[in-house]
């Protein structure tokens, strides 16, 4: 297996609501599209178990694991804050999105796949430990480091994550941890609002409302992109965000589908140098439907190397 998909039709369950943007339909999109572009003939399908009690509670706090069990509902649909929803297939969706990212870094770290991407959803990166937080139930990237850490020995993991909002539950829960290292751009000033550390182990790149591809590669390749070859990652997650799209109505950052090319074609390379290749992706933000297809496809041939 050279490329791995990993998905699970319970994915496609979890249903906030008919007015909310993370729907349903933003995974049809994706898997449409990989299939209408040929990509599902070098990406294996894998199915993504479920995580288990113990992968979760690496990172998150065992009360919230209880109470996000105890919330989800037989009918209906439940409130755990202001943006995140649960509905009757809400748990199942969560926690294949979360064991997606642990399987996948077992399929890399074992060399059964050379990359991997969970087309999954719920999004994860804003998930802290104790709550839920902007659609997000578990922290999926974070649950996948935390594995990679604790299951097969490497001693640096880095998370790249270029979604349009600050990846804060993922930065939180390694603040203290000199194993992992984050770069994340974000526009900014934008959710999630308040202050966030300026610290070692994270690399923050703030894009303002209106910026396009020329400061957004800017900042990553003045800024992420040297600070992660020089952390020389045996593993490097991405938390790939496609809400900084131009035709994106959540957000005010003019990219489009060759940005997401570039920067995949850059995070690989610093794979291929210190982790063996080794790299996993995870789909966290994009809402316009109509374009985020083609932007998971532009990221996926250069994530899995196909037409370079």
């Amino acid at each position: 297996m050279k490329c791995a998909l990993v998905t699970h039709a319970d994915c496609l369950e979890h249903q906030p609501g008919p007015r909310h943007p993370e729907s349903r339909a933003r995974l049809e999109a994706v898997l449409e599209a990989l299939a209408a572009g040929g990509l599902a003939r070098t990406w294996q399908r894998v199915d993504a178990p479920r995580a288990s009690r113990e992968q979760l509670a690496r990172v998150h706090h065992a009360d919230y694991l209880d109470a996000v069990e105890r919330a989800a509902p037989s009918s209906g649909v439940h409130a755990l804050d202001a943006d995140t929803v649960m509905s009757p297939g809400s748990l199942a969706a969560a926690s294949r999105a979360a064991g997606a990212v642990v399987h996948a870094v077992d399929l890399v770290m074992s060399g059964r796949a050379t990359a991997a991407f969970c087309a999954t959803r719920p999004p994860g990166h804003h998930a802290r430990a104790g709550d839920a937080m902007g659609f997000c139930i578990y922290g999926n990237a974070a649950i996948g480091v935390a594995h990679a850490l604790a299951s097969h020995g490497v001693e640096r993991v880095a998370i790249a994550d270029f979604d349009v909002h600050r990846g804060n539950g993922t930065e939180s829960m390694f603040r203290r941890d000199a194993r992992v290292l984050m770069a994340d751009s974000f526009q900014h000033p934008y959710y999630p609002l308040g202050d966030f550390p300026e610290r070692a182990g994270y690399v923050p790149m703030r894009l303002a409302a209106g910026d396009g591809a020329e400061a957004f590669r800017r900042h990553w390749r003045d800024t992420g992109l040297p600070a992660l070859r020089a952390f020389r990652p045996q593993l490097l997650l991405v938390s790939a965000g496609f809400d900084a799209h131009v035709e994106d109505p959540l957000a005010d950052v003019r990219l489009d589908a060759s940005d997401y090319r570039w920067l995949t074609h850059e995070l690989r390379d610093i794979a291929e140098a210190s982790a063996q290749g080794r790299i996993v992706s995870t789909l966290e933000g994009g809402y316009r439907l109509d374009t985020l297809g083609g932007a998971v496809a532009a990221h996926l041939m250069a994530l899995g190397d196909c037409g370079r």
